[in-house]
């Protein structure tokens, strides 16, 4: 189906829509990414001192994945009232949550003054933060895919995307320079504490900026369809749950499929790296905090290239070059890191973030492009986030677990090329998508009124 023809939007109006998108997602990043570090770093000594050093960072990492149980769960439920209410009111609602969930584990007492209940306290605020991410990602690349001119939706769309590495970004460099300028024993008393409680801030910053953006276009126009509907006694629309798992089961799969090398690989780079590097390596925390540093500016810079480039190649093609560049880099990649200098390690991590890109920036435009309107939060969403409770969430726990029975990392490399394989796979199997026209409300093709035959209010959040 051909691209819509209708003109771009100002450019001005759709630089202030992906700021808003990108300022917030960069935000919920920094709280998600924040916690994992910390799990790599101190929790593992803050909330499990019983444990063996191993076991106790494998426990910190069990309630580092419980985050990504709580994200399917989170899709569903942002999701359904995305496409009922709009995008922007529940990303408020995702960054209020996520904010404040952040704030509240830094102020949480540890292990050496409540005993049990911290740990369990720790894992209820990373719910928290899993629930509100869930149904952030979705939200975001829709609000900037609905907005966006047709023929640049892939670069557009790929600025969300950059909210990952810059909460990478953002995370690592705090806890980075706090590790730089503090004791360690300054930082495992309270000096962890600082980033957490400096969300806080940032959570204000990014509702001052996600509060001035207006509804999608595409979003209103299919409301105020729905809306006639009504008004015409026409039969009811279906959950939209219930409109995916019927018309765009197989999209989910597709896209499912497509996020397990994204994810996998991601997390062993960034956050499983902290621990190899630190033990099997012996390089120091420092040495590691600052080579994901250095590669997440290099991600941030190459999301948009990549982007750029989907759409003029089309979105299969670059998503394809990233999952095989993943699996072939993963030996290298150890190996590079074994020889416990840190230009090799730099080199490792940034080379894999850079295919990891190649992936991740096509990934909202060719998410967004599969799904109709009014089933199209849920369907992104929902195809996102479920893969992410078999990908990302037990992604560094697996990987520490292969480390601690094997000593190696050749088991771990096996892993990543084991889910790139499983990407591959579901990339050919998919339908290339740059041409789907977003104006499309139903799976049949249908479009939604024309925007100047919409009332004054239609949709408005």
């Amino acid at each position: 189906m051909a691209a819509p023809a209708t003109a771009p939007p100002p450019p001005s109006n759709l630089r202030r829509i992906v700021a808003a998108s990108l300022v917030g997602t960069t935000v919920e990043w920094y709280d998600f990414f924040l916690y994992g570090s910390a799990a790599a770093l101190v929790f593992n000594k803050l909330f499990f001192p019983e444990s063996d050093p191993l076991v106790g960072t494998l426990l910190s990492f069990l309630t580092y994945a419980v985050g990504f149980a709580a994200r399917p769960v989170g899709a569903l439920v942002f999701g359904h009232y995305g496409d009922r209410l709009g995008r922007k009111k529940l990303l408020v609602l995702s960054l209020l949550m996520m904010g404040a969930a952040t704030f509240a584990i830094g102020l949480l007492p540890t292990h050496a003054t409540i005993g049990s209940a911290a740990p369990v306290l720790l894992t209820v605020l990373r719910l928290v933060q899993g629930f509100a991410l869930g149904g952030e990602w979705g939200g975001a690349v829709l609000l900037v895919s609905e907005h966006g001119d047709a023929k640049r939706r892939g670069f557009w769309a790929s600025w969300p995307q950059t909210g990952v590495p810059a909460g990478q970004l953002l995370a690592t460099g705090v806890l980075s320079a706090l590790t730089a300028l503090m004791s360690e024993s300054a930082f495992e008393s309270w000096g962890w504490r600082i980033p957490f409680l400096l969300s806080g801030v940032l959570v204000i910053l990014g509702l001052w900026i996600r509060l001035s953006v207006d509804e999608s276009p595409v979003f209103k126009a299919a409301l105020a369809q729905a809306e006639q509907r009504t008004a015409d006694d026409s039969p009811a629309e279906k959950m939209p749950l219930v409109a995916v798992l019927r018309h765009h089961w197989r999209d989910v799969l597709i896209a499912m499929g497509a996020r397990m090398a994204e994810n996998i690989s991601y997390y062993v780079i960034t956050a499983f790296i902290l621990v190899y590097a630190t033990t099997s390596a012996e390089l120091s925390k420092q040495t590691a905090l600052n080579a994901v540093l250095i590669a997440s500016a290099v991600h941030f810079a190459v999301i948009p290239l990549w982007g750029a480039l989907s759409d003029r190649v089309e979105r299969r093609p670059v998503y394809l070059v990233g999952a095989i560049g993943v699996a072939l880099w993963m030996f290298p990649f150890f190996m590079l890191i074994d020889s416990r200098s840190f230009g090799s390690l730099l080199l490792a991590v940034t080379v894999g973030l850079i295919f990891h890109g190649a992936m991740y920036a096509p990934q909202a435009a060719f998410f967004a492009e599969m799904f109709a309107t009014r089933m199209r939060y849920s369907g992104a969403s929902i195809g996102a986030q479920f893969s992410s409770v078999a990908a990302g969430a037990p992604a560094p726990l697996i990987a520490t677990a292969l480390l601690a029975d094997f000593g190696s990392s050749t088991p771990i490399s096996l892993y990543v090329i084991a889910a790139a394989l499983l990407t591959v796979l579901a990339i050919v199997c998919a339908k290339e998508t740059r041409s789907r026209d977003l104006t499309d409300v139903e799976p049949d093709g249908r479009k939604a009124a024309e925007p100047s035959t919409l009332p004054a209010d239609a949709g408005t959040v």
